[in-house]
């Protein structure tokens, strides 16, 4: 309690800037407890850090907003920012050279959005040397000696709450006894860390409701993979109320059940991408929620330069998980979810010279 006491003062800081976020205490523990705080921004720095940042993919908009979040925090503190994406979540040979190339860069950070919970369980020294590491949008296995070492805190919501979040909405449509619904459930890659917590949290939400999972669909969020997907639920399956999974899979699903004439399932979506909030506007999603991809990575840019800079700094956080539905889509959230329309990837900024 007095752990999270002296962050509740080294962040509430009355600032026009601050920001209610997440602490979960204790950090990156299975049964830790979140607790509001209010968020204040560095504004400067000593120098010019160089942090590398390795995404699983640059594939969908998702990971597209985390970009531009840390891009616009790495122009405001002044400080070198390299980019590199392993092209999927299979690809964790090619994740792993990159962490190695981070280290080669002479990075004094890197932020890492693993491409598996797992992936580097007794690997991370081997890969990165002394390099502090902090964890981005998806967990890693806190429990394995090496990670423990080397990972000195995180940003990112609990995916099991935006699972959670999805089947709250729809066990609230059809409540035991109003009548069975069939749901097709496409959470995205089978190996990706993040689409297991998910799982878990809305099965649980659905639990006590007249709400049926009849297929469970696995594949990368790519669209080609996930417009077969649906394209072979709908060979396989001729009744069915709800499609409901990643971002990427509910996009596709609107065009592929205007492709066949197909208006008697609805969508949801267990996160936001920009082609998920115009289905939302266009009322052919019904619900997505957001853990704000844009403001993730702006704190997490400036998590780490507090630990580069010796300033304290909340270990384990996240935003505030929000529920999109089409009736309810504030500007504010979404400018904190979603890039600008005319962003397009960015690999390196330093002193506010950025390269696509």
């Amino acid at each position: 309690m007095r752990i999270l006491f002296f962050i509740l003062m080294i962040f509430s800081a009355q600032s026009a800037f601050a920001l209610e976020i997440i602490s979960y205490q204790p950090p990156f523990k299975a049964d830790k407890q979140p607790t509001k705080i209010q968020y204040s921004f560095l504004t400067s720095v000593s120098k010019s850090w160089k942090v590398c940042a390795v995404y699983p993919h640059l594939k969908d908009s998702y990971w597209l907003s985390i970009n531009y979040g840390m891009v616009e925090q790495a122009k405001k503190l002044g400080i070198t920012l390299k980019v590199l994406e392993a092209g999927g979540y299979s690809n964790l040979e090619k994740q792993q050279s990159q962490l190695i190339a981070c280290r080669h860069w002479g990075a004094d950070a890197i932020i890492l959005g693993t491409v598996d919970t797992q992936a580097y369980n007794g690997k991370l020294s081997a890969l990165i040397g002394n390099i502090p590491v902090f964890l981005m949008t998806n967990d890693i296995d806190f429990t394995d000696p090496d990670i423990r070492q080397h990972v000195k805190a995180k940003v990112g919501v609990d995916w099991y709450e935006m699972g959670k979040a999805a089947g709250t909405y729809l066990a609230k449509q059809h409540p035991k006894g109003s009548g069975k619904v069939r749901i097709a459930w496409l959470p995205g890659p089978q190996l990706r860390g993040g689409t297991k917590p998910v799982t878990k949290g809305f099965k649980a939400a659905i639990a006590n409701s007249d709400i049926d999972i009849i297929t469970t669909l696995w594949a990368d969020n790519s669209k080609e993979l996930q417009r077969n997907l649906l394209q072979q639920l709908f060979t396989d399956y001729k009744n069915i109320d709800y499609i409901v999974g990643g971002a990427v899979a509910a996009e596709v699903a609107i065009s592929e059940l205007r492709t066949n004439h197909i208006s008697n399932i609805k969508i949801v979506s267990t996160y936001l991408s920009h082609g998920v909030y115009r289905g939302l506007r266009r009322h052919k999603i019904l619900f997505a929620p957001t853990d704000k991809m844009v403001e993730q990575a702006r704190l997490s840019i400036d998590q780490t330069v507090r630990y580069l800079e010796k300033k304290t700094i909340a270990l384990d956080i996240s935003p505030l998980i929000v529920d999109l539905t089409p009736q309810y889509l504030p500007s504010t959230v979404i400018r904190d979810s979603l890039s600008p329309a005319e962003f397009r990837p960015s690999f390196y900024v330093n002193d506010h010279h950025i390269s696509r």
